[in-house]
């Protein structure tokens, strides 16, 4: 479904955990006087290694809490409910619906030289092959396409392993077939790796053009909403949108990790319960 609202309404973004904060952070820096309101599965994270049955009833949840919540646009802020059930989202859903995959691989395009294109996420991401399957319908062969699954890199930015050793020796193992590849642009196929964008170049090499999901994703939703003359009017004219939370947990040091995805302090934080979950995502049926 693909019914419009109010151009006042605030834009919901969604995803398992903390990584979808990137997205959020991304949004807020390319529309600051958008409302934006967040909803974090942090009881059911990680999807990505979770089924695809499994990521679809959850992401279902997840986006009808935001629409029971009056947002004008559904942004999923997760590259596995992005593989496994965008399309079912948009079907349900009377607004539209964002995903992270087909924006990264555009920008992806438009950025290589001809040569390989690689593309690293988690374990449901990369099995979905559904990055691989948007860069080879636009025409890049097999040989050209070299995808890697980095799970480590997840909990390891949740830890604040920046510069770590243990982040080093992992971005060694995972990222050394891609350079080995010699691609020349790379896609951050999950919403937590922008965190390590900087030692991810490093290891890469100057030549190597890094796409960062998070800012695809929020220059995709700025476009659409254009498109849809859902952007806010006075957006421009200095206003400060409002940031607010919904978990399904608030799990230990949340504020404190979650500040350093946003790149400022959380607030205004609200938990949700697993009840209301499943009503929302049983309203999405009925529409």
């Amino acid at each position: 479904m693909t019914g419009v609202g109010s151009a006042e309404a605030p834009i919901g973004v969604f995803d398992s955990g903390l990584g979808g904060l990137t997205v959020l952070r991304a949004l807020h820096e390319l529309l600051p006087g958008e409302d934006l309101v967040y909803f974090g599965d942090t009881a059911r994270v990680p999807y990505g290694t979770k089924g695809e049955k499994t990521v679809r009833a959850f992401a279902q949840q997840d986006a009808g809490l935001l629409v029971t919540r009056g947002v004008k646009m559904v942004v999923v802020a997760c590259n596995t409910a992005s593989a496994f059930a965008l399309d079912y989202l948009r079907e349900i859903l009377p607004v539209p619906v964002l995903g992270v995959i087909n924006p990264g691989v555009r920008t992806a395009l438009a950025s290589t030289r001809g040569g390989a294109v690689g593309v690293i996420g988690t374990s449901g991401t990369i099995r979905s092959l559904k990055y691989q399957a948007g860069l080879a319908a636009a025409g890049l062969s097999e040989g050209q396409i070299v995808a890697q699954e980095c799970p480590l890199f997840v909990p390891l930015m949740e830890e604040g392993l920046h510069a770590h050793r243990m982040t080093e020796l992992a971005i060694e193992e995972y990222l050394e077939p891609l350079r080995a590849a010699q691609v020349d642009t790379l896609i951050l196929g999950c919403t937590h790796y922008p965190l390590l964008k900087a030692e991810i170049a490093e290891f890469m090499g100057p030549d190597v053009q890094l796409v960062d999901s998070a800012n695809a994703l929020a220059v995709a939703a700025q476009d659409r909403l254009g498109e849809l003359g859902l952007l806010r009017a006075d957006a421009t004219a200095g206003r400060e949108g409002e940031l607010s939370f919904l978990l399904s947990d608030i799990p230990w040091k949340f504020q404190e990790i979650g500040a350093r995805f946003l790149g400022k302090p959380i607030e205004n934080m609200k938990t949700v319960g697993l009840d209301e979950m499943e009503e929302a995502g049983h309203a999405m049926e009925q529409l």
